[in-house]
């Protein structure tokens, strides 16, 4: 620790906290503290048994990864009532690198629609075109020619290797007026193609990867891992430290310029609420002094939900299943070392589908994620799947765009207490209407001459779920969640929203919120790239206010 403190302290080393990290320290003068509640990352970092850190960085291992306690906040949420009153597993990172150390490693940015939506609500400097140079600046397209693509980032992007059934899959969505989508990255995304991996030479291109590995090196910034941050300290309205505890000791750390919160949609706004900016009067009912009334801090809370669709291949087939089960798993890790590819090499999903679930939308609101897989137990929140031994598909049917909002509330002055977490998932009647869609548009696809011989029947939701509304009961009893919660610190230009579009906290002074709680609505898409956009952008206008 720096007497005399620090220019910047980073709250949080996820996916943002990293990207500000490497930006902010570019310049050798700015000193900065990044402070995670995690441990190391790395293969050889302390605390943690090898053989964990490794599944980190091995593509395969986030099956593991995503549920291990030790590698996440443990974080559950209510009872969801439109969900058949079940509770959900909040899967949030607690790691160097956050949820990019865990996640599935599919990278989508979203459509123009997206940002030009956040533009027009009153964030400007957030639309389209504002947004595409900072994706750009962040990746390394590896693969294709892509006029759209970024080149010299610091997050290396590829391509899924496609089995012979997924080609089948795209020649059967052709036929139903899905075409072959020449790029996923101009903001149009309809179609289906290859889906687009932060993976590189068989390792995951987490955030820790791509961009904190190289900033370590520098003297100018500090990690600090095992501490988790208590509260924000303020001095005249404005943000001057941190209190934190680690290796149960408490300690304080100074910033003179500004504290940058990157916790997350779930840990951002908890921490804003036990600094006192929230609903006063809920802060009061727990014994907490208000410092600034917002009481849309929590709120607005959006993830995207998912319904599987899944079906036993013919004997024929290749699949995943076959490489996941003896004698041929065991052959698997030669192959990895060999040629860092196989089964160790997967990410969650070979090919993205996007479909509009009625023809007037505008842009494609289905996502549909198709791996040449499939388990023998359906059922979300279980922790560890038994692949199937014949051979299996498996589409994840989302709605990219829910109306369905929920809350994040602080319910104890104690830091340790977690919040209370719900969703609401299917509680919009647009968000259900969108499901049953999925359900039956993917059977449709499953019934094409290019993909129908390879199909011996479907497995989930089964032939007997016909009407629309077994299909919502199917839905409500088995879908799940994508982990992708966004919006409960959203900027915006009307005076309720905690952000303005420069993300500093409205009523205080030196704090900014920069992660996935920023958002005004989800992205169609997976939200990694887009918040490492996010704080692609963040640094610049971090910068150029110095």
């Amino acid at each position: 620790m720096r007497e005399g403190g620090y220019d910047y302290i980073i709250i949080g080393a996820g996916a943002a906290g990293c990207v500000l990290a490497n930006r902010l320290t570019a310049d050798d003068r700015t000193t900065v503290l990044l402070i995670e509640a995690g441990g190391d990352d790395r293969v050889f970092g302390r605390g943690r048994p090898k053989w964990l850190n490794t599944l980190i960085h091995l593509p395969a291992g986030f099956s593991t990864t995503m549920h291990h306690p030790e590698l996440t906040w443990g974080y559950r949420s209510e009872a969801e009532p439109a969900a058949d009153g079940r509770i959900f597993d909040v899967t949030r990172g607690r790691v160097v690198g956050g949820c990019s150390s865990i996640n599935g490693m599919l990278h989508v940015r979203g459509t123009r629609g997206d940002y030009d939506r956040w533009r027009d609500a009153g964030c400007s400097g957030w639309g389209w075109d504002d947004v595409l140079p900072y994706f750009r600046k962040s990746e390394q397209q590896l693969t294709g020619e892509d006029e759209w693509a970024g080149r010299d980032g610091p997050v290396r992007v590829s391509q899924a290797e496609l089995f012979p059934v997924m080609h089948q899959l795209l020649d059967a969505a052709e036929a139903i007026g899905l075409p072959r989508a020449a790029t996923f990255n101009d903001g149009t995304q309809f179609g289906g193609g290859p889906a687009q991996l932060s993976v590189y030479r068989g390792r995951r291109q987490s955030a820790s990867v791509a961009y904190l590995a190289s900033a370590r090196r520098r003297r100018n910034l500090t990690l600090l891992t095992g501490a988790q941050v208590r509260r924000i300290r303020f001095e005249n309205g404005r943000a001057t430290g941190v209190e934190f505890v680690r290796e149960h000791c408490s300690g304080t750390a100074l910033a003179r310029a500004e504290i940058l919160l990157c916790a997350g949609a779930i840990g951002s706004p908890h921490l804003l609420n036990l600094s006192g900016i929230g609903d006063a009067r809920r802060l009061r009912s727990l014994g907490i002094r208000p410092l600034v009334n917002r009481p849309e801090v929590g709120e607005n809370l959006q993830d995207h939900y998912f319904t599987r669709i899944a079906w036993q291949l013919a004997p024929r087939v290749r699949s995943l299943n076959g490489q996941a089960h003896v004698p041929r798993l065991l052959l698997e890790p030669l192959r990895y070392l060999a040629t860092r590819r196989g089964l160790l090499a997967t990410a969650a999903a070979q090919v993205f589908l996007y479909a509009k679930s009625r023809p007037e939308e505008a842009e494609a609101d289905l996502q549909f994620s198709v791996a040449p897989a499939s388990v023998a137990d359906m059922m979300p929140g279980v922790r560890r799947m038994r692949p199937d031994r014949a051979p299996g598909m498996t589409i994840g049917s989302c709605h990219l765009r829910p109306l369905s909002r929920g809350h994040v509330r602080i319910v104890s002055a104690d830091p340790s207490c977690q919040p209370a977490i719900r969703f609401n998932y299917l509680s919009a009647a647009a968000d259900q209407e969108a499901h049953i869609k999925g359900v039956r548009l993917a059977r449709r696809l499953a019934r094409q001459a290019a993909l129908a011989p390879a199909i011996v029947r479907e497995k989930s939701p089964g032939r007997e779920v016909v009407s629309d509304e077994q299909i919502l009961a199917y839905a409500r009893a088995r879908g799940g969640t994508v982990y992708h919660p966004v919006g409960t610190v959203r900027m915006g230009r009307d005076a309720a929203s905690p952000l303005d579009p420069q993300l500093r906290v409205r009523g205080v002074e030196g704090l900014r919120v920069v992660d996935a709680s920023i958002m005004p609505n989800l992205v169609s898409g997976n939200t990694h790239a887009p918040t490492v956009m996010i704080a692609e952008r963040a640094a610049s206008l971090i910068l150029a206010q110095r």
